[in-house]
């Protein structure tokens, strides 16, 4: 039959989602994301594998940055061609790249002025990685498909996109490819989301594949179950204001920082903590979060009776929405102690950089963390106990108290991931294991093979395979 697939990222790492998937002439990538781990950004710069114009069709599984965030370069260099994703992931992700892109012009612009400030030269410094511009032009490409709805890619090729539970719209996508008398079928799982986390439908399962590319990012843990989550929160926003310091939460601005909303909404409304301000200091969650509220129907039962009863669950008085850069520094001259909710959430940009830089040297205060830190980000330096981090060019004592809550994790934990892909009633061909660190991949990979006798393998970067 000819059909190639090609591990272009997140192999043996957790970010950087790339598949290319390759039936005869005919060349679909799955995802095309950014690559978040400090060791790996380069790859960032790197020219693609094979020349973005032959690539005939992309599709995405969600809006993550580690899945999108290279779609703007892929036009860039020639990609002329539609983007397959959900209603939802295509509103998430026009947001996600626009913002990506304004980030990249505006690091470019602040990295080239310091390092003339200090007379040194950066490894990229003539251009950024890419434009608004470049961003613009990929929105178009972007093209709406129903969940659970089978649609042809190209000749040959169908696609249906699944829940996965991750994120809004996120999916598991299932490609059909026939050739011929041929029939084969591969699963792409993208990031398969928990059963039980507010807003969203539970993931969806298959029962048969040929070949199933798996997620692993938790693949070597279980979630320690925080039933008493709120009661972590509450407990941590309680000590701190008693400190007289700012809560500061490093937060994705899709889902993360909507399901912190969600629990503030609630502690308040118990009065279990102080009539606080809350400030959400990211452009994109707020815009993020006006998707959540164009979506109804891709929540939970519990979300839509809220909904019904005219309780939104991300909105709430002392909830205060900082649209611009002067709002944003206005934040740190406030007197008192606020909640600062703000990207990125690996800490690898964006606004929450500066709030770090107003609060990490303060015993009184606390940078929470509520989701996962790839290695090498500033996030993993100040939750691995750091004694100082470099922001904005400049080493900074860490004193603020670093706390952290795994229960707002929306990953599945390794329970949870062998749960789901236990519900494959026969055995797929081969199973790669991709998104997760080299350890935990090949860790995980070995686990599926001695749990359901799968032929898995944690494929390398790079690494080409044939499938019969």
């Amino acid at each position: 039959m000819g059909m190639k697939l090609k591990f272009l990222g997140a192999s043996r790492n957790v970010t950087g989602s790339r598949y290319l998937l390759e039936v005869g002439d005919k060349r679909v990538l799955v995802d095309c994301g950014f690559f978040q781990e400090w060791k790996f950004k380069d790859r960032n710069y790197e020219a693609f594998s094979v020349p973005p114009e032959t690539i005939d069709a992309v599709l995405l599984t969600h809006a993550h940055l580690d899945h999108v965030g290279l779609l703007p370069k892929l036009v860039r260099e020639g990609f002329e061609g539609p983007v397959y994703c959900t209603a939802a992931t295509r509103e998430i992700a026009t947001i996600i790249m626009l913002d990506s892109a304004k980030i990249q012009e505006e690091d470019f612009a602040y990295k080239a002025k310091r390092h003339k400030r200090e007379g040194k030269k950066g490894r990229y410094t003539d251009q950024p990685l890419y434009t608004l511009e470049d961003a613009e032009r990929a929105v178009p490409l972007l093209e709406s498909v129903r969940f659970e709805h089978s649609f042809e890619v190209l000749d040959g090729i169908v696609a249906e996109f699944v829940e996965a539970g991750h994120i809004l719209g996120a999916s598991s996508i299932k490609i059909t490819i026939n050739i011929g008398d041929e029939t084969r079928s591969i699963v792409f799982s993208g990031d398969i989301g928990r059963p039980d986390v507010p807003f969203l439908r539970k993931p969806k399962t298959f029962d048969a594949a040929d070949y199933l590319v798996i997620e692993s990012t938790y693949g070597n843990r279980e979630h320690i179950e925080v039933e008493n989550k709120e009661d972590q929160f509450c407990e941590i926003i309680n000590d701190t204001v008693k400190r007289g310091g700012n809560i500061v939460i490093p937060s994705f601005a899709v889902e993360r920082s909507q399901e912190l909303l969600f629990y503030l909404n609630k502690l308040l409304s118990d009065q279990r903590i102080p009539p606080l301000m809350v400030f959400l200091d990211s452009p994109m969650a707020i815009r993020v979060t006006q998707v959540f509220k164009n979506h109804p129907d891709l929540f939970d039962e519990e979300t839509v009776r809220m909904l019904q009863e005219g309780s939104h669950p991300c909105d709430f008085e002392g909830l205060k929405m900082a649209r611009n850069s002067t709002q944003s520094k206005a934040i740190n001259q406030i007197r008192g102690s606020v909640i600062i909710i703000a990207g990125s959430g690996m800490c690898t940009g964006g606004r929450i950089k500066h709030h770090l830089r107003a609060n990490i040297s303060r015993e009184e205060s606390t940078v929470l963390f509520v989701g996962y830190q790839a290695e090498n980000t500033l996030g993993r330096q100040i939750l691995e106990g750091s004694e100082e981090v470099r922001i904005h060019g400049e080493m900074r004592a860490v004193k603020a108290r670093v706390a952290r809550i795994n229960g707002f994790s929306g990953h599945a934990d390794q329970g949870e991931l062998l749960e789901w892909a236990a519900s494959f009633e026969s055995r797929p061909k081969k199973v790669f294991v991709t998104h997760g660190e080299e350890k935990v991949a090949m860790g995980f990979a070995e686990l599926l093979n001695k749990k359901f006798g799968f032929n898995a393998h944690a494929p390398e970067y790079q690494e080409e395979v044939i499938l019969d």
